[in-house]
């Protein structure tokens, strides 16, 4: 299968530098899946699973990806996610116990930005917590 150039970097760092043969994740669209080849093509990411399948032919690593930007040019594709975290690399404590803040942020907000910011990091704990069990953590 044909391959790319991938570079995912967000602002805690480079997450992946190399060669992909897709990458799957969530814009603010929908889902979106690149291959080899595609178009030139800008979106906004949304919150959601984001897929890498490596190009040395073995199975896709599973990330938490919330916010940025996807860029596809000829020369590759560049992810610059606001927040991302590899599976193995969720702490599920520390995403549960995000949720509950923001459950009770949600329950008793100051405002309606409170309550939206705190809708905004329910979602972000809910799908980090998902992606860990996905991963058997």
């Amino acid at each position: 299968m044909s391959e790319f150039d991938l570079k995912i970097v967000s602002p805690d760092g480079v997450f992946y530098d190399g060669k992909a043969r897709q990458i799957t994740l969530r814009s603010i669209d929908g889902d979106v899946s690149i291959l080899a080849g595609h178009i030139p093509y800008l979106t906004a990411v949304g919150i959601g699973e984001c897929r890498v399948y490596p190009g040395d032919e073995g199975e896709p690593k599973i990330a938490a990806c919330c916010g940025g930007l996807l860029n596809v040019t000829k020369d590759g594709v560049f992810l610059a996610p606001t927040t991302f975290e590899w599976a193995e690399d969720i702490d599920i404590k520390r995403a549960e116990a995000a949720k509950e803040k923001a459950l009770g942020r949600i329950e008793s907000p100051k405002n309606d930005a409170a309550k939206k910011l705190a809708q905004i990091k329910l979602r972000r704990a809910e799908l980090r917590i998902r992606i860990a069990e996905k991963a058997g953590k």
